[in-house]
Formats: structure tokens, C-alpha cells, sequence
């Protein structure tokens, strides 16, 4: 639920390009793989200035941590920097439920990393990926494909979709209870499709806690106990789900599926894809996700 967690790291932002070209920039939790299409001294100047920005990001985060690990309350809080000012917005939505700004923080570092590579930059499309949440740039008739696997522990591919220009979708994100965050439900994985990587980030958290059950085969213990820099508090997150009948898992996605399109109907997110124990749910533009049957 909370993302990665923002606190600070001595050794320093870390930028390096692997042997295919794309470049990776690493500090502390922060994990970002980029990469860029066009003319190569355009990709070259958009990466000096995806590292220029990425300088700093961790250290101005942490500085505001406080606030950015409190529940979103009816009055917005005060922030400064626009990373956290980026995650503050992409909750707030969901300011009726419990929920803090670090469950945008990693799509709001990858929109923010984005808006540097392509700021005045003449390139055709682009992609900032923090760990699974995926900021998004198009030029007019690019597309781009995006993997989904939906469970990290034995990683396989499940499907994919196709991310046009002529579609909103300029950010995705994933959550659920095997991922690198916590999350109050059981859900293998929920993929979300919107028009930021943070808004995807926020959402992502909040459909992959409602898919949901009952059942003795299900594990949670307290976020604090497991570890205690957690902004969930003593909040009962899952920690084990065991196999479960097919009519229970069909419960827990359906009520899942019943928030992603509530969202949707806000106009918050564009599509969905909900994964537990081989079922699948799809909704909206996630419903072009391939080998998949919308439900």
C-alpha cells in the first residue's frame, strides 16, 4: 500500500547504462529503468536531463517524510516539493479511506523523471519504470507494448497491452499483496491503467485492497510488526494467501472489480487487471490486455 519508502541513503543517486543503451539511475529504494526513441543526440540530451533531475529527488522526499507518511485528512497538506506534491494529489481522491501519500510515491518519482527526459526534447515515445510503475510518453501514432505478470514470486508472462497515442493511458502501476509493498488484500496482482503513473500508483493501492476474503488460508499481521518504518502503522496487512476455492477467489475479485469500475466511473483510472490464484478480472482499456477473457 505505502510504495517504496522514501528514507535517505548516503551513497548518493547512482546513473548507468546497461548494455542494451537504456539508462538506470538508482538511489536508495529508487529504482528507475529508462528508456528513450528518436534521433540519437535527442536521446542523449534527455537522458542528461532524466540524471540532472533525478539528482536530489531522495533528499527532498525525505525531508518532507513526516507528512507524506500521514493518512490524507479533508484539508490538504502543505508540500513543497513536486514529487510529493504529485502523490498528495494522486490520493487525495481517496481522502474518505485510510490512505497516505507514499502509495503514489513510486509513479510520482517515475511522472516526475519523465516530465525531465522529455522537457523540450523532440523524441517519439518514452518510458520511465520504478520498479513496475511505469510513467508513459507518445508522440502521435506511437505505441508502446507493457508486460503484466501476475505473480512476481514465479514470474511469468500473462499477457500484455498495447498503449497507443490515440488512448489517455500515460501511466501504469501494479500492487498487490506479493508485491514489494504492503496491501490490505489478497490479490495477486492489480494492474492499473490511467492517465498518470501516480494516479495508476494511488489506485492500484486502493483496488488491490478490496479485493478481499475471509478465510482461514489467509495470513495478516500488523504492518509495524514486520517493519517498523511503515506508514501503515498497526494496520493488519497480508502476509500468506493460501489456495483458496474457486468460488472464494471469484468473491475477492469481484469486489475488487466492483471498486476498479466505480473508479473508472469517476474518471480516475481507465481500465483495470485484477489477478489471484489463475482468475482474472478486466475492465476497461485493460480489457485489450491479451490472452485474457474480460470478465
Amino acid at each position: 500500500m505505502a510504495g517504496v519508502d522514501a528514507a535517505t541513503d548516503v551513497s548518493g543517486p547512482v546513473s548507468a547504462r546497461l548494455p542494451d543503451g537504456r539508462l538506470h539511475l538508482q538511489h536508495g529504494p529508487i529504482d528507475l529503468i529508462i528508456e528513450a526513441f528518436g534521433e540519437r543526440a535527442e536521446i542523449e540530451r534527455a537522458y542528461r536531463q532524466a540524471i540532472a533531475r533525478f539528482d536530489g529527488i531522495l533528499a527532498t522526499l525525505a525531508a518532507e517524510l513526516p507528512i507524506l507518511r500521514s493518512p490524507v485528512g479533508t484539508t490538504p497538506s502543505a508540500l513543497n516539493g513536486p514529487v510529493a506534491r504529485r502523490m498528495a494529489d494522486a490520493v487525495w481522491p481517496y481522502r474518505d479511506v485510510f490512505i497516505t501519500p507514499m502509495a503514489a510515491v513510486a509513479g510520482s518519482v517515475a511522472d516526475e523523471v519523465l516530465a525531465a527526459l522529455v522537457r523540450e526534447r523532440d523524441l517519439t515515445k518514452a518510458y520511465v519504470n520504478n520498479g513496475g510503475d511505469i510513467a508513459i510518453h507518445l508522440s502521435s501514432g506511437e505505441s508502446l507494448r507493457a508486460a503484466i505478470v501476475a505473480n512476481v514470486d514465479a514470474p511469468t508472462l500473462d499477457g500484455g497491452v498495447e498503449l497507443r497515442a490515440d488512448s489517455p493511458v500515460r501511466g501504469l502501476a501494479t500492487s498487490g499483496w506479493r508485491g514489494r509493498s504492503f496491501s490490505l488484500g489478497i490479490a495477486d496482482s492489480v494492474t492499473i491503467l490511467a492517465r498518470s503513473a501516480a494516479r495508476a500508483d494511488a489506485a492500484a493501492t486502493i483496488v488491490a485492497n478490496a479485493v478481499d476474503a475471509d478465510h482461514p488460508n489467509i495470513e495478516r499481521r500488523p504492518a509495524n510488526t514486520i517493519r517498523d518504518d511503515t506508514d501503515l502503522g498497526a494496520l493488519l496487512v497480508t502476509t500468506k494467501v493460501g489456495p483458496l476455492s474457486p468460488e472464494k477467489v471469484a468473491m475477492a475479485l469481484d469486489r475488487g472489480l466492483a471498486k476498479a469500475v466505480e473508479l473508472q466511473t469517476r474518471d480516475l483510472i481507465e481500465g483495470a487487471a485484477l489477478a489471484l490464484q489463475g482468475q482474472w478480472r478486466l475492465t476497461g482499456a485493460a480489457q485489450s490486455i491479451s490472452g485474457r477473457t474480460p470478465a
